[in-house]
């Protein structure tokens, strides 16, 4: 349903996929990818993977809120598209760019 109804959104390195879903649903569920083809071993896959839901985790509560009092539910998908695994310092302050612009359309 993300990936046929949904809209997306790029503020690099993301790729950001973005739907309401049913009612019936938890009001915010997530998943987060990395491409085989930018990182080949697995390990750095993962641990791109680790740092975005890191990231994510701590800036979670503001996009969180607004959803509960809009009472609005949203699927949201996260893909990783450069080739370079970031410091977490770097991960932090896109992915607050990337849920603030999310924040600022379900408000």
């Amino acid at each position: 349903m993300l990936f046929k109804k949904g809209k997306s959104f790029s503020h690099f390195p993301f790729r950001v996929l973005y739907a309401e879903a049913p009612a019936d649903s938890s009001n915010l569920r997530v998943a987060f990818s990395v491409s085989k083809k930018n990182f080949k071993k697995a390990v750095d896959r993962n641990k791109v993977k680790r740092l975005m839901r890191e990231a994510y985790r701590l800036q979670k509560p503001a996009i969180k809120k607004i959803l509960t009092d809009s009472n609005k539910n949203i699927s949201l998908f996260f893909i990783y598209t450069d080739k370079r695994i970031p410091q977490f310092k770097e991960m932090m302050e896109k992915m607050n760019i990337v849920l603030g612009r999310l924040t600022k359309m379900f408000s």
